[in-house]
C-alpha cells in the first residue's frame, strides 16, 4: 500500500477506499474496462455517505441522494494486478445539489489514473422532486471536509 504522505494529491482527502483490481475487471484489450472506474467512484461515494452518517440524516428528512451526472477523465491505463485508492470529496453544495470529486490512484504506478466528478441532488423519492439540502447535512459535509460551515 502506498503511504498517503508520499502521494500529496491524496493527503487531504476525507474518504479513501482501497480496492484491488480484479482479473475480470479487464477487457479484451488487456486493460481495465472503463465502466469499472464509475463503479469504483460509486463505492467511494457510498462510503462517504456511510461514514458521515449522511444516508441516515437524509432519510430522516425524507430525501436521499440521486446521481444527476458523472464524468471521468482517464489519465493512465490500469491492469491486473494493482491496488487502487479511490477518493470522494464534496467540493461545493448548492441549494438542492452537491458536487463530488474523485481520484483513482494506482499504487502500482504511484500515480493518479483517473479523475472524476459527479453531481448529486437531494431528492424526495416519494414526490419525485429535488429538495433543499438541509442545514444539518451541509454542516456535516463541511465537518467531513474540514471547512467552515457554508450555511444555507
Amino acid at each position: 500500500m502506498v503511504d498517503v504522505v508520499q502521494a500529496p494529491e491524496l493527503a487531504r482527502l476525507p474518504v479513501l477506499v482501497t480496492i484491488p483490481v480484479q482479473w475480470g475487471d479487464q477487457d479484451f484489450f488487456g486493460h481495465v474496462n472503463n465502466v469499472m472506474y464509475f463503479r469504483w467512484m460509486e463505492s467511494a461515494r457510498i462510503e462517504y455517505f456511510r461514514l458521515g452518517g449522511l444516508s441516515d440524516m437524509m432519510s430522516r428528512h425524507g430525501a436521499g441522494p440521486i446521481l444527476a451526472s458523472i464524468k471521468c477523465d482517464f489519465r493512465r491505463q490500469l491492469t491486473y494486478p494493482d491496488t487502487l485508492l479511490i477518493s470522494a470529496s464534496v467540493v461545493s453544495i448548492g441549494r438542492t445539489s452537491m458536487k463530488m470529486v474523485h481520484l483513482v490512484y494506482s499504487t502500482a504506478q504511484q500515480a493518479v489514473a483517473a479523475e472524476g466528478d459527479s453531481v448529486l441532488v437531494a431528492f424526495d423519492y416519494k414526490s419525485q422532486h429535488p429538495v433543499l439540502v438541509a442545514d444539518d447535512i451541509r454542516a456535516k459535509i463541511d465537518a467531513i471536509e474540514g471547512r467552515k460551515p457554508t450555511g444555507a
